[in-house]
């Protein structure tokens, strides 16, 4: 399958999610206004009217379950994208990001859509801003990561001073982590965000 194959595979993911969701949600809710009074007329059974309390609660779950998938397949169209030019690691990198915003972003539109209005607004602006909170030193340096990744200004192979590590061999760069080795064979797990801002001296490149 080429790139522009598995691109076009996760776009289409993500409107048929979109499709199945936005049909969902109005088969509920015909359900749950509709459809309800239609069963209780044909059944007599007023009581069942009760079960309209628990229309939200569908709701919530439905665009739970879907809306991660939607979120999985637009990660998977950045990772379609990203990986030709940029390789599989950085990619992923993204990938992962990109969900746990996307995370984040439907737990605050789910939070503000029940609550609606501007009492809606606030609790999911609330809700993003505590999401935000618990996850910024972890985004923050998945962001250092990526943009090492990105701008490489050092590879796997090279020997550098780096985040005051000196003469040590670049071994491998993730996300989170660069890891490099020491003349003495020990490795060090250097976060990315003590790379970024800081100064590079590249001693020898790798002739890789």
């Amino acid at each position: 399958m080429s790139g522009q194959d598995s691109i076009g595979a996760a776009l289409g993911r993500v409107i048929v999610y979109a499709i199945i969701l936005a049909i969902i949600l109005g088969v509920v809710h015909w359900f749950f206004t509709q459809g309800l009074d239609l069963i209780v007329e044909a059944t007599k059974l007023e009581g069942l009217l009760i079960l309209r309390d628990y229309e939200a609660y569908v709701v919530i779950i439905i665009t739970l379950a879907l809306g991660w998938m939607i979120v999985n397949a637009v990660a998977g169209v950045f990772y379609a994208m990203l990986k030709p030019k940029y390789g599989a690691s950085t990619a992923a990198a993204v990938r992962s990001m990109v969900k746990i915003l996307g995370l984040g972003a439907l737990l605050a539109g789910i939070a503000g859509g029940v609550a609606g209005g501007a009492a809606g607004v606030a609790l999911g602006g609330f809700i993003g801003l505590v999401v935000g909170f618990a996850t910024q030193q972890v985004l923050g340096q998945a962001v250092a990561g990526l943009f090492i990744l990105l701008a490489r200004p050092f590879k796997i192979g090279d020997l550098v001073d780096i985040a005051g590590e000196s003469e040590v061999r670049v071994k491998d760069i993730s996300t989170m982590f660069t890891i490099v080795q020491r003349k003495d064979g020990t490795e060090v797990l250097i976060p990315s965000n003590m790379i970024v801002g800081a100064k590079i001296v590249i001693r020898e490149r790798s002739k890789e």
